[in-house]
Protein backbone atom coordinates (compact mmCIF):
# COMPACT_ATOMS: atom_id res chain seq x y z
CA UNK A 1 0.00 0.00 0.00
CA UNK A 2 1.27 3.40 -0.96
CA UNK A 3 0.03 6.43 1.41
CA UNK A 4 0.01 9.79 0.03
CA UNK A 5 -0.01 13.03 1.62
CA UNK A 6 0.02 15.94 -0.44
CA UNK A 7 -0.40 19.72 1.03
CA UNK A 8 -2.92 21.25 -1.46
CA UNK A 9 -6.00 20.72 -2.77
CA UNK A 10 -4.96 20.34 -6.07
CA UNK A 11 -2.54 17.46 -5.26
CA UNK A 12 -5.14 15.99 -3.16
CA UNK A 13 -7.71 16.08 -6.14
CA UNK A 14 -4.89 14.73 -8.91
CA UNK A 15 -3.92 11.48 -6.36
CA UNK A 16 -7.88 9.98 -6.63
CA UNK A 17 -9.56 7.60 -8.79
CA UNK A 18 -7.83 4.12 -9.07
CA UNK A 19 -9.45 2.95 -6.23
CA UNK A 20 -7.40 5.50 -3.43
CA UNK A 21 -8.81 5.65 -0.29
CA UNK A 22 -9.54 8.91 1.18
CA UNK A 23 -8.39 9.30 4.69
CA UNK A 24 -8.69 12.20 7.46
CA UNK A 25 -9.54 11.37 11.00
CA UNK A 26 -9.51 7.43 10.50
CA UNK A 27 -12.14 6.72 13.11
CA UNK A 28 -14.61 4.52 10.29
CA UNK A 29 -11.50 4.34 7.50
CA UNK A 30 -9.26 1.69 9.75
CA UNK A 31 -11.92 -0.24 11.49
CA UNK A 32 -13.28 -1.01 7.64
CA UNK A 33 -10.04 -2.23 6.56
CA UNK A 34 -10.83 -5.34 8.77
CA UNK A 35 -13.26 -6.41 6.28
CA UNK A 36 -11.32 -7.00 3.67
CA UNK A 37 -8.00 -6.29 1.50
CA UNK A 38 -6.07 -3.15 2.17
CA UNK A 39 -6.22 -0.34 -0.79
CA UNK A 40 -3.11 -0.32 -3.23
CA UNK A 41 -3.55 3.88 -2.43
CA UNK A 42 -4.35 5.98 0.59
CA UNK A 43 -4.42 9.79 0.47
CA UNK A 44 -4.23 11.48 3.75
CA UNK A 45 -5.69 14.69 3.88
CA UNK A 46 -4.61 15.97 6.72
CA UNK A 47 -1.97 18.29 5.50
CA UNK A 48 -3.79 19.94 2.71
CA UNK A 49 -4.00 23.56 3.33
CA UNK A 50 -7.49 25.04 4.34
CA UNK A 51 -9.25 21.91 4.94
CA UNK A 52 -9.48 22.76 8.94
CA UNK A 53 -10.88 25.27 10.91
CA UNK A 54 -14.12 27.24 11.27
CA UNK A 55 -14.54 30.86 10.12
CA UNK A 56 -17.45 33.11 8.83
CA UNK A 57 -17.11 34.90 5.75
CA UNK A 58 -20.24 36.95 3.87
CA UNK A 59 -22.80 35.64 6.19
CA UNK A 60 -21.72 31.38 5.87
CA UNK A 61 -19.78 29.62 8.04
CA UNK A 62 -17.30 27.33 6.55
CA UNK A 63 -16.37 24.41 8.73
CA UNK A 64 -13.61 22.67 7.53
CA UNK A 65 -13.55 19.19 6.17
CA UNK A 66 -10.67 17.60 8.39
CA UNK A 67 -12.27 20.15 10.98
CA UNK A 68 -12.22 17.45 14.21
CA UNK A 69 -14.83 16.92 16.37
CA UNK A 70 -12.83 18.58 19.63
CA UNK A 71 -12.27 21.60 17.29
CA UNK A 72 -16.22 22.13 17.26
CA UNK A 73 -16.63 22.28 20.91
CA UNK A 74 -13.36 24.74 21.36
CA UNK A 75 -14.91 27.45 18.30
CA UNK A 76 -16.56 29.93 19.64
CA UNK A 77 -20.01 29.84 17.73
CA UNK A 78 -23.03 31.38 18.45
CA UNK A 79 -26.49 29.57 20.12
CA UNK A 80 -27.94 27.94 17.02
CA UNK A 81 -24.80 26.02 16.94
CA UNK A 82 -25.37 24.75 20.73
CA UNK A 83 -26.92 21.38 19.47
CA UNK A 84 -23.82 20.81 17.21
CA UNK A 85 -22.23 20.84 20.38
CA UNK A 86 -24.51 18.75 21.91
CA UNK A 87 -23.55 16.06 19.18
CA UNK A 88 -19.86 16.47 19.19
CA UNK A 89 -19.56 15.79 23.04
CA UNK A 90 -21.64 11.88 21.74
CA UNK A 91 -19.27 11.07 19.00
CA UNK A 92 -17.19 8.16 20.63
CA UNK A 93 -14.92 8.47 23.56
CA UNK A 94 -12.81 12.05 23.86
CA UNK A 95 -9.97 10.40 21.62
CA UNK A 96 -11.99 9.66 19.03
CA UNK A 97 -13.40 13.73 18.93
CA UNK A 98 -9.84 14.54 18.81
CA UNK A 99 -9.21 13.18 15.56
CA UNK A 100 -12.84 11.74 14.03
CA UNK A 101 -13.47 14.83 11.29
CA UNK A 102 -17.20 16.57 10.11
CA UNK A 103 -16.69 15.58 7.00
CA UNK A 104 -15.78 11.78 7.76
CA UNK A 105 -19.05 11.68 9.81
CA UNK A 106 -20.75 12.81 7.16
CA UNK A 107 -19.32 10.67 3.98
CA UNK A 108 -19.55 7.99 6.31
CA UNK A 109 -23.22 7.98 5.99
CA UNK A 110 -24.16 5.99 8.73
CA UNK A 111 -28.17 6.16 9.67
CA UNK A 112 -26.76 7.14 13.33
CA UNK A 113 -24.25 9.53 12.67
CA UNK A 114 -24.47 12.30 15.42
CA UNK A 115 -23.24 14.78 13.28
CA UNK A 116 -25.51 14.40 10.88
CA UNK A 117 -29.32 15.57 12.33
CA UNK A 118 -27.71 18.13 13.91
CA UNK A 119 -26.49 20.14 10.62
CA UNK A 120 -29.34 19.07 8.77
CA UNK A 121 -31.11 21.38 11.55
CA UNK A 122 -28.57 24.01 10.23
CA UNK A 123 -29.73 23.70 6.89
CA UNK A 124 -25.89 22.50 6.31
CA UNK A 125 -24.67 22.21 2.69
CA UNK A 126 -21.70 19.99 1.52
CA UNK A 127 -18.97 21.80 -0.30
CA UNK A 128 -17.22 18.99 -2.95
CA UNK A 129 -14.31 20.00 -4.62
CA UNK A 130 -13.39 17.79 -8.02
CA UNK A 131 -11.53 18.37 -11.04
CA UNK A 132 -14.10 20.42 -12.58
CA UNK A 133 -14.25 22.69 -10.04
CA UNK A 134 -16.44 22.75 -6.58
CA UNK A 135 -20.18 22.37 -6.39
CA UNK A 136 -22.55 22.44 -3.44
CA UNK A 137 -25.06 20.27 -2.29
CA UNK A 138 -27.48 20.36 0.42
CA UNK A 139 -26.93 18.04 3.05
CA UNK A 140 -30.55 16.63 2.54
CA UNK A 141 -29.83 15.50 -0.75
CA UNK A 142 -26.17 14.47 -0.12
CA UNK A 143 -26.46 11.46 1.84
CA UNK A 144 -28.27 9.84 -0.62
CA UNK A 145 -28.69 6.42 1.89
CA UNK A 146 -26.64 3.93 4.27
CA UNK A 147 -23.54 4.24 3.17
CA UNK A 148 -23.99 5.86 -0.09
CA UNK A 149 -23.34 9.53 -0.54
CA UNK A 150 -23.23 12.13 -4.09
CA UNK A 151 -19.66 12.03 -4.24
CA UNK A 152 -17.60 10.76 -7.52
CA UNK A 153 -14.31 8.75 -7.14
CA UNK A 154 -12.66 11.98 -7.71
CA UNK A 155 -13.46 14.23 -5.52
CA UNK A 156 -13.75 15.00 -1.73
CA UNK A 157 -15.67 16.97 0.57
CA UNK A 158 -13.79 20.20 1.06
CA UNK A 159 -16.13 21.91 3.69
CA UNK A 160 -19.49 22.22 5.45
CA UNK A 161 -21.05 25.52 4.78
CA UNK A 162 -23.90 26.64 7.32
CA UNK A 163 -26.08 30.27 6.68
CA UNK A 164 -25.22 32.59 9.48
CA UNK A 165 -28.44 32.32 11.90
CA UNK A 166 -30.54 33.34 14.96
CA UNK A 167 -32.32 30.59 17.69
CA UNK A 168 -30.95 28.29 20.03
CA UNK A 169 -29.70 24.96 19.24
CA UNK A 170 -29.92 21.92 21.42
CA UNK A 171 -29.44 17.77 20.76
CA UNK A 172 -30.34 14.63 22.51
CA UNK A 173 -29.61 11.36 22.24
CA UNK A 174 -31.17 8.25 23.34
CA UNK A 175 -28.90 5.28 23.93
CA UNK A 176 -28.36 1.90 25.79
CA UNK A 177 -25.68 3.72 28.47
CA UNK A 178 -24.54 6.88 28.58
CA UNK A 179 -21.76 6.74 27.09
CA UNK A 180 -20.24 5.39 23.71
CA UNK A 181 -23.19 4.15 22.25
CA UNK A 182 -25.08 4.01 19.37
CA UNK A 183 -27.88 5.68 19.32
CA UNK A 184 -31.58 4.56 19.53
CA UNK A 185 -32.50 7.99 18.20
CA UNK A 186 -31.82 11.39 18.11
CA UNK A 187 -33.17 14.50 17.90
CA UNK A 188 -31.63 18.12 16.74
CA UNK A 189 -33.13 21.44 16.61
CA UNK A 190 -32.66 25.21 16.20
CA UNK A 191 -35.56 26.90 17.80
CA UNK A 192 -36.29 30.80 17.21
CA UNK A 193 -38.89 32.88 19.78
CA UNK A 194 -40.73 35.40 19.98
CA UNK A 195 -42.42 36.88 23.84
CA UNK A 196 -43.15 33.45 24.42
CA UNK A 197 -43.71 30.97 21.31
CA UNK A 198 -41.76 29.46 18.52
CA UNK A 199 -41.21 31.61 15.50
CA UNK A 200 -39.11 29.57 13.76
CA UNK A 201 -38.74 25.56 14.40
CA UNK A 202 -35.58 23.57 12.43
CA UNK A 203 -36.15 19.62 13.64
CA UNK A 204 -33.79 16.48 12.38
CA UNK A 205 -33.97 13.70 13.63
CA UNK A 206 -32.00 10.51 13.15
CA UNK A 207 -31.45 7.11 13.76
CA UNK A 208 -35.17 6.56 13.17
CA UNK A 209 -34.88 6.14 9.25
CA UNK A 210 -32.26 5.09 6.27
CA UNK A 211 -30.85 9.07 6.74
CA UNK A 212 -31.37 11.59 8.73
CA UNK A 213 -34.54 13.51 8.17
CA UNK A 214 -35.97 17.44 8.41
CA UNK A 215 -39.24 17.11 9.84
CA UNK A 216 -40.86 20.39 8.02
CA UNK A 217 -44.60 19.47 8.20
CA UNK A 218 -44.01 19.30 12.44
CA UNK A 219 -41.63 22.68 12.27
CA UNK A 220 -44.88 24.44 10.74
CA UNK A 221 -46.93 23.13 12.84
CA UNK A 222 -45.08 24.52 15.83
CA UNK A 223 -45.01 27.85 14.70
CA UNK A 224 -46.77 29.86 17.45
CA UNK A 225 -46.64 27.63 19.86
CA UNK A 226 -45.42 28.28 23.73
CA UNK A 227 -43.28 25.84 25.44
CA UNK A 228 -46.61 24.28 27.45
CA UNK A 229 -48.38 23.07 23.51
CA UNK A 230 -45.31 21.61 22.32
CA UNK A 231 -45.51 18.08 24.07
CA UNK A 232 -48.85 17.82 22.52
CA UNK A 233 -48.22 19.29 18.95
CA UNK A 234 -45.63 16.43 19.27
CA UNK A 235 -47.63 13.84 20.21
CA UNK A 236 -50.10 14.25 17.65
CA UNK A 237 -48.10 15.11 14.65
CA UNK A 238 -48.10 13.25 11.63
CA UNK A 239 -44.07 11.88 10.85
CA UNK A 240 -43.98 10.39 7.68
CA UNK A 241 -40.34 10.02 7.15
CA UNK A 242 -39.69 8.50 9.90
CA UNK A 243 -39.36 4.48 9.33
CA UNK A 244 -37.44 3.03 12.00
CA UNK A 245 -36.65 -0.76 11.96
CA UNK A 246 -35.97 -3.40 14.36
CA UNK A 247 -32.19 -4.11 15.33
CA UNK A 248 -30.36 -4.95 18.22
CA UNK A 249 -30.00 -1.60 19.99
CA UNK A 250 -34.54 -1.58 19.92
CA UNK A 251 -37.43 -2.78 17.86
CA UNK A 252 -39.27 -0.26 15.82
CA UNK A 253 -41.89 0.42 18.08
CA UNK A 254 -40.40 1.73 20.78
CA UNK A 255 -38.52 4.20 18.73
CA UNK A 256 -41.46 5.12 17.20
CA UNK A 257 -43.11 5.89 20.78
CA UNK A 258 -39.58 6.95 22.09
CA UNK A 259 -38.46 9.59 19.34
CA UNK A 260 -41.55 11.52 20.05
CA UNK A 261 -40.42 12.22 23.80
CA UNK A 262 -37.20 12.78 22.44
CA UNK A 263 -38.50 15.65 20.14
CA UNK A 264 -40.36 17.28 22.40
CA UNK A 265 -37.77 17.20 25.14
CA UNK A 266 -35.16 18.60 22.88
CA UNK A 267 -37.49 21.74 21.46
CA UNK A 268 -38.50 22.63 25.08
CA UNK A 269 -34.52 22.53 25.65
CA UNK A 270 -33.84 25.28 22.95
CA UNK A 271 -36.43 27.17 23.99
CA UNK A 272 -35.96 27.23 28.31
CA UNK A 273 -32.06 27.43 27.28
CA UNK A 274 -33.55 30.62 25.10
CA UNK A 275 -35.56 32.06 28.19
CA UNK A 276 -33.26 32.19 30.80
CA UNK A 277 -30.37 33.51 28.50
Amino acid sequence: MTLHRPESLDEALSLLGGGAVVLAGGTDVYPGLRDGPPPSRMVDLTRVAGLRGISLRDGLWRIGAATTWTDVLRAELPACFAGLKGAAREVGSVQIQNTGTVAGNICNASPAADGVPALMALDAQVEVAGPEGPRRVALEQFIRGPRNVDLRPSEIVSAVLVPEATGQGAFRKLGARKYLVISIAMVAAVVEVSGNAISRARVSVGSCSPVAVRLRGLEEALTGATVAEVPGIVAGADLPGLTPIDDVRASAAYRREAVRTLIARTITDAMEVRDVT
